[in-house]
């Protein structure tokens, strides 16, 4: 890893050294040694200030504000830049000779604490910049505070909707759905992150509507510098081979014979809870004509021991073909 902009020739690091800190890379903004009286102070204060993810909106700036503070963590400690001018990176991490060793305490090799943080609280302290976003007790961060007019405080992300698809059945009687996410899970050190695979619980209530929303708060993507999304799960009714749904009541179509339609019949439903209704239809049967069963539609949500309607249509199945005989008939029972 590169410290940031120690490419240029005329930046060079004390002691003449060419070497890069370990954190470092490439940038418009050059970490270099100049006739300030603390220069590496100098340029991790103009540094980290610029790439805080507090103020940075740049998508890489957590990352890039840890390699700041790692270098820094590096070069201002005289025993750890002296392993790195003479060893490099490699030696830094991977540990040095034992002959200088023995002069220093780093042989079993430097690893950064992973909490730029830290380094950012201690080096500002009473004049951090950014206090009155951190609880000086626990070096935390409380995003309860707008600070700098807004910039930089965590925003959540939109929430993520997905369509919940359920039976008749299991609106009528209630279930339990679980539902296998992929989300991006935050590692220990907080800023690296790894797919992991999460089971979301539903319990669908009997009588829930289409439309119903499920929201399981921050189960989206988790990062450095978002709030994770919400995930919202939108109840959709499957078709039923034999109901339609509205609201409460359920609608069901029965095919009826002229015949029958001018006669009286008596209609079998079969219930979404497997009983068998047999309706007496006594009325005329004419094309507007529907027959209301009361208490026998969809479980009510609020109280699920009350229904609504059942509502029975009528298709009238009309002959395509009569004999003479019969149209004689028809012509002395209906127009006589």
């Amino acid at each position: 890893m590169l410290l940031p902009g120690h490419h240029s020739p005329d930046l060079q690091l004390e002691h003449q050294s060419s070497r890069r800190p370990p954190g470092s890379r490439a940038s418009s903004e050059p970490w270099s040694e100049s006739q300030d009286t603390n220069p590496c102070s100098s340029r991790y204060r103009k540094l980290a200030l610029k790439n805080h993810p507090f103020k940075s909106i740049e998508p890489s700036s957590a990352e890039t504000f840890r390699q700041i503070a790692e270098a820094y963590d590096v070069l201002s400690d005289p025993v750890k830049r002296g392993i790195y001018d003479k060893f490099g990176e490699e030696g830094l991490k991977g540990g040095i000779p034992l002959e200088f060793g023995s002069q220093t305490p780093w042989t079993t090799g430097y690893v950064f604490h992973g909490n730029p943080e830290k380094v950012f609280h201690e080096f500002f302290g009473g004049d951090n910049p950014f206090n009155e976003f951190f609880d000086t007790e626990r070096n935390e961060v409380d995003l309860n505070f707008g600070g700098l007019r807004g910039r930089g405080v965590k925003k959540q992300d939109p929430p993520i909707e997905r369509d919940l698809y359920l039976s008749l059945e299991d609106l009528f009687f209630g279930c339990t759905k679980k539902i296998k996410i992929s989300r991006r899970v935050l590692n220990e050190d907080g800023y690296s992150s790894i797919i992991k695979d999460k089971i979301l619980t539903i319990d669908v209530k009997p009588g829930w509507r289409q439309g119903t929303r499920i929201t399981f708060e921050k189960e989206g993507d988790q990062g450095p510098n978002i709030i994770p999304a919400d995930i919202i799960f939108i109840v959709k009714e499957k078709l039923h081979p034999r109901f339609r749904r509205e609201n409460d009541n359920l609608f069901f179509v029965y095919s009826i014979p002229l015949g029958k339609a001018l006669t009286c019949c008596t209609v079998e439903v079969k219930t979404l809870d497997d009983r068998l209704l047999n309706i007496p239809i006594n009325d005329i049967v004419h094309p507007k004509y529907f027959k209301k069963v009361p208490g026998e539609g969809m479980p009510l949500p609020e109280d699920p021991t009350k229904k609504g309607d059942l509502f029975i249509f009528f298709d009238i199945q009309f002959p395509t073909h009569l004999t003479p005989q019969k149209k004689q008939l028809l012509r002395q029972a209906l127009l006589t």
